[in-house]
């Protein structure tokens, strides 16, 4: 069955990314979940399941998502029909739109609300971030006493993508600017101020080929967004459809991967594609999980904005930055809004709806109708996408 225009997304809610001591967990959820709400312009007593995602900074706070800790606090006991956590790491919002979409098309939900809240940019600290990076979807038999960690994972990736694409230093660190670019128009984003190529590369040296500022940082962060069904969306304002979907699966362990300069980009997107009835050439928006730079080069490549080895050029170029003919990552990513654990996909989701209501502010992709939107978990151990668009069909 397919799920093109069953459900469409007519609310979001973020707060902004970066070190929030004094910010509680519950408050961020609270406060996004209002605003996705209020934006939709329908009532609460309308939402039929609650999915949250995993918060990682708190074992306790975690389990109290799990437990329907957010029904009494958005007013819903009584009505609500379920919570349940969907988790599955930066393919996490991914997971959740396709579970809040099979609900609404086989008739069991009319609305579900899907939330995250995060707190890593100061619920872990000194060797609780090193553990984080070192064991989240990492294997403790055959990586983590081996040293194993992120950014080892990304070295390997990011090494083996430029030997064979010919992708110079120069085109990898354009792509931490061009996300900057974005991000300094992002009034949520973390890190606002200006970067340039050479900073990039001047920075330090983390693994090999990857500089620091190469890599993402963890923040403080949450985000929201409500799904509905057709008879819902047409009560509210700015409805933004799910057109199509597509995904695989391919390891856990990274040694698995088949194809670590590729991964499964090219087959997700050709089902979404396929579902949705478009090409790559009606694409407006390209709004990719970065977390490196090297997934934006060869989520463009494979899902068919440009030929291998032309992605770096790109950015280098200018072209996915503002104004640029392929918009890329328009939030800034978690390279410059922050990484939120599994709220990273989520931002880029929100990212995703704003702009394709017209809602994105100073970095509105001006007369956007189709979008393509990425999400992955652990060591890149899936691909998933989605493509939406403004009209239903």
């Amino acid at each position: 069955m397919s799920i093109k225009g069953k459900a469409a997304i007519v609310g979001v809610g973020q707060v902004p990314t970066g070190k929030f001591p004094d910010r509680s967990a519950l408050e961020q959820a609270i406060d996004v979940c209002v605003q996705a709400i209020n934006e939709s312009g329908l009532h609460q007593k309308e939402i039929s399941y609650l999915l949250p995602t995993s918060h990682f900074a708190s074992p306790r706070f975690n389990t109290d998502l799990i437990f329907s800790g957010m029904v009494e606090e958005l007013g819903l006991a009584g009505t609500l029909k379920g919570n349940m956590m969907c988790c599955s790491g930066g393919a996490s919002s991914s997971m959740q739109m396709k579970t809040a979409v099979a609900y609404i098309a086989s008739g069991m939900a009319n609305a579900v609300l899907c939330f995250h809240t995060e707190k890593t940019g100061t619920g872990l600290t000194g060797e609780g971030v090193i553990d984080f990076f070192s064991t989240t979807g990492i294997s403790g038999d055959w990586e983590t006493p081996y040293g194993m960690h992120f950014s080892p994972i990304s070295g390997l990736i990011m090494e083996r993508y430029m030997y064979e694409s010919g992708t110079t230093d120069e085109e990898m660190a354009a792509v931490c600017v061009s996300n900057r670019n974005w991000a300094m128009l992002n009034p949520d984003a973390m890190f606002r101020k200006s970067l340039t190529i050479d900073d990039v590369l001047q920075s330090k040296m983390i693994s090999t080929p990857m500089h620091s500022f190469e890599s993402n940082m963890l923040g403080d962060g949450a985000s929201a967004f409500l799904i509905v069904n057709e008879e819902l969306a047409a009560k509210c304002e700015s409805p933004v459809w799910i057109l199509g979907t597509g995904s695989c699966v391919t390891h856990f362990t990274l040694s698995q991967e088949p194809d670590i300069g590729r991964f499964s980009y090219k087959k997700a997107s050709d089902a979404a594609y396929a579902e949705a009835g478009i090409t790559p050439q009606d694409i407006d928006i390209w709004e990719i999980y970065d977390s490196y730079p090297q997934f934006e080069l060869i989520g463009l490549e494979e899902m068919g904005a440009c030929k291998r080895g032309e992605a770096g050029k790109l950015f280098l170029t200018g072209e996915t930055s503002p104004g640029g003919r392929f918009p890329t990552t328009t939030n800034g990513g978690m390279l410059s809004q922050g990484h939120t654990a599994a709220g990273g996909g989520h931002a880029i989701l929100v990212e995703t709806y704003r702009q394709l209501a017209g809602k994105a502010g100073e970095r509105q992709v001006p007369n956007a109708k189709y979008a393509i939107e990425t999400g992955t978990g652990g060591t890149y151990m899936d691909v998933q996408v989605a493509i939406l668009g403004k009209e239903c069909a």
